[in-house]
């Protein structure tokens, strides 16, 4: 157990440090530290040594010189079991720092407002901090290294508990947690200095690019059983890693994938709406007056697949609606807040994953999008591209009424979501055929329309959404075929007056959108 006579501490956070000195003071050790951290911990009361008294060296050059001291990394890198050490420090009147407590200049938060000049991040670039850190967390077995707040309260109950000191294990785990997090600012550095232009704008994608994630939990397998797999989290505290998961199995990689193109789908809707995923894809979406109808119109629009889906709402659940989907065999039900009701119902199906995923989840905040290829990654922002109704184009003889409009808003929210080539069909706020992942347009057609047929939907004056531009007209003519009379698309094609005078030959309303939609997976 290692006991702990003296601590350092210098701290940009200042939360909670006033209470935590306190508590130490109470176990009799001695406090050092360092500028505006000093000033507060006196402030409150308590004795500390500024480290220019304890090392003899005054600060320097205002301020970026005070920690880097062979008093200061002597007594955090000293092995405390080495005679060999224990003499030079004696020697050189070095005694033991046994417990570090720093957090860093801000460089994340101040490099992220709009008016941050380089100067500026510069200055906000720690060097003692994370050389103090290093230090420590490499002499992790005689010396506990904190840099989270957060820990503060595990190291006061261990210490409590043990007389004073804190153990091996403790201390291995916070030296891990302090190489993690030098690692993430350092990568912070490297980000924004390699994205500078010479003349101080910044590129969007910087040239180097360090990336931090933090492991949520190792799963049970990957895409198939033979493939190992865990889950790990951006720190970004939005989307699918904040969820709460209330019941059932452990949720799996494909669970954990189609919840988040689930919620992604819904969260387009402002009314209440209900998808159901499967294999990445929607088989059944729809908005409603209310939950219970969105989720019922959903399930109708391809109540075979849906079968072992994903359902995801975009209101509380409530209980009358959990007593429908407790009926029908799905993998995971997310929505913002389980109501009590509903928990009670779905806690019957034992292995169903119950997940809340939180009403102010910003599943959409600014990000970065990523795709693994052999040797390289590719990085994209996240298609948030909006309905943008000023920019669409009714480029057909025949304009769309009040209600086709409204199902050609829905369905090209919906083909968003859809994987390439996608097509969707859709009629009053329901899907009623999705065409996915066709290597033709005219396949995606055909196979949506096929069925919608095969589920008993009558498509005769149905809408249609493509995700990217019709090629040629048989797209278009497969789709009248069915019954369509409007049509959504972002338009672009070199044969796009030959696909407009198809829609005119049959009567069809068709909006250009000018944007596309692809997503590959």
């Amino acid at each position: 157990m290692g006991e702990i006579r003296r601590v350092l501490i210098s701290v940009s956070d200042k939360h909670g440090i006033v209470d935590f000195a306190r508590r130490l003071a109470d176990f009799g050790i001695e406090i050092l530290s360092t500028g505006g951290t000093a000033t507060a911990l006196r402030a409150a009361g308590l004795k500390v040594q500024e480290v220019g008294d304890y090392t003899g060296f005054p600060e320097l050059l205002e301020g970026r010189l005070k920690t880097l001291h062979p008093k200061i990394h002597g007594g955090l890198l000293g092995k405390r079991g080495e005679a060999g050490h224990l003499r030079q420090m004696a020697e050189h009147d070095i005694p033991p720092i046994d417990l570090l407590c720093v957090n860093l200049y801000p460089f994340a938060q101040t490099i992220a407002r709009p008016d941050c000049s380089l100067a500026e991040a510069v200055e906000n670039i720690d060097i003692g901090g994370p050389t103090m850190l290093r230090a420590a967390a490499k002499n992790w077995e005689g010396v506990t290294v904190l840099v989270d707040p957060d820990d503060y309260a595990l190291v006061l109950r261990e210490m409590e508990q043990s007389g004073g000191g804190v153990g091996a294990a403790t201390r291995f785990a916070l030296a891990r947690k302090v190489f993690a997090h030098t690692a993430q600012y350092d990568g912070a550095i490297a980000n924004y200095l390699s994205s500078l232009r010479p003349d101080g704008t910044r590129e969007t994608f910087p040239e180097t690019l360090s990336l931090h994630f933090s492991k949520v939990q190792d799963l049970r397998y990957g895409e198939n059983p033979h493939q190992q797999a865990a889950f790990y989290s951006d720190g970004s505290g939005t989307g699918i890693a904040m969820a709460r998961q209330l019941q059932g199995k452990e949720l799996s990689y494909n669970n954990i994938a189609d919840s988040d193109a689930a919620v992604n789908l819904v969260r387009e809707f402002a009314e209440p709406a209900c998808a159901i995923v499967k294999h990445g894809n929607p088989c059944g979406v729809a908005v409603a007056m209310d939950l219970l109808g969105a989720y019922q119109r959903a399930l109708a629009g391809d109540p075979v697949s849906a079968f072992g889906g994903i359902i995801a709402c975009n209101r509380p659940l409530d209980g009358q609606t959990a007593q429908l989907v407790a009926e029908q065999f799905a993998e995971v039900v997310l929505a913002p807040e389980i109501l009590p009701e509903a928990q009670a119902i779905l806690a019957r199906k034992k292995n169903l994953r119950v997940l809340a995923f939180g009403v102010d989840n910003d599943w959409r905040g600014a990000g970065w999008d990523f795709k693994r290829v052999r040797g390289g990654l590719l990085v994209q922002d996240f298609d948030q591209g909006d309905l943008n109704e000023s920019v669409w184009r009714v480029v057909s003889e025949r304009a769309p009424t009040a209600l086709e409009h409204r199902d050609l808003a829905f369905a090209w929210r919906v083909a968003k979501h859809v994987r390439s080539n996608a097509i969707v069909y859709v009629r009053e706020g329901q899907s009623m055929g999705i065409g996915a992942g066709q290597m033709s347009r005219v396949d995606a057609a055909k196979c949506g329309a096929a069925k919608a047929l095969e589920l008993g939907f009558d498509l005769h004056g149905a809408a249609l959404a493509s995700d990217a531009f019709f090629p040629f007209r048989d797209g278009v003519d497969a789709a009248a075929a069915a019954g369509v009379k409007a049509i959504i698309q972002p338009g672009g094609s070199i044969r796009d007056e030959e696909v407009i005078a198809s829609a005119n030959e049959h009567g069809i309303a068709m909006i250009f959108t000018s944007m596309r939609h692809f997503r590959h997976g």
